[in-house]
């Protein structure tokens, strides 16, 4: 008995099955390299996101660093003026009673300055000048009791914590007293040489400088 000519021949059959039979081989490898490239896009998704986490706490890292440094950089600076910034300098024009050649009253003829450390530690090389190159004339310790008012030569080698000098500019005319202003220059117990001047402003200087 024959095979019925609706199932056509044998080898039509193999090459049908063999067709179905790549066709599904074919699916399988999509389907495969499909869940392949699926989970490789999901590992990178996580791995992007894992590098951002990192670079997003290294950046906060990185902040909180810059800010540690400022902040010691602050209390480095604070504690270097700490002291200068307790020295302070009063001031007053005043005259003397010298006459002019009319026998009227002088009017100011000169500074008087007073200097205070306030400070914990001693000051050194303390000095006033007045306008660009007149120094003191002279200085004298305050809290000293001596037959001399506690005279000093200028400039005074140490000002001790809590000690207060008075300085005086030399004699001059009334338009040279208000033309040469005072300011007060020092070195602080850490080296550092200060200028303070009439206005209040307190800069470091060169030791050439004062």
């Amino acid at each position: 008995m024959g095979v019925p000519e609706w199932l056509g021949d044998i080898p039509t059959w193999i090459g049908a099955g063999g067709a179905i039979g790549a066709a599904w081989f074919a699916y399988q490898t999509i389907k495969s390299q499909r869940q392949q490239i699926g989970e490789q896009q999901e590992f990178i998704a996580e791995q992007s996101q894992f590098m951002a986490e990192q670079m997003r706490f290294m950046g906060e890292q990185q902040q909180n660093l810059e800010l540690e440094r400022a902040e010691l950089k602050a209390q480095a600076e604070e504690r270097r003026v700490e002291q200068s910034k307790q020295v302070k300098m009063e001031f007053r024009s005043a005259g003397s009673s010298r006459i002019d050649e009319f026998g009227e009253p002088n009017g100011f003829d000169h500074w008087f300055v007073k200097v205070t450390n306030s400070s914990s530690d001693p000051i050194h090389d303390v000095t006033v000048r007045f306008g660009d190159t007149y120094n003191a004339a002279s200085a004298y310790d305050r809290l000293a009791m001596h037959p001399d008012p506690g005279r000093r030569p200028v400039p005074v080698q140490l000002i001790p914590a809590g000690g207060q000098f008075a300085f005086t500019s030399p004699l001059w005319s009334e338009a040279t007293v208000e033309n040469n202003r005072p300011a007060l220059l020092f070195t602080a117990a850490n080296g550092i040489r200060w200028r303070l001047d009439s206005y209040g402003k307190l800069e470091e200087v060169s030791s050439e400088d004062g």
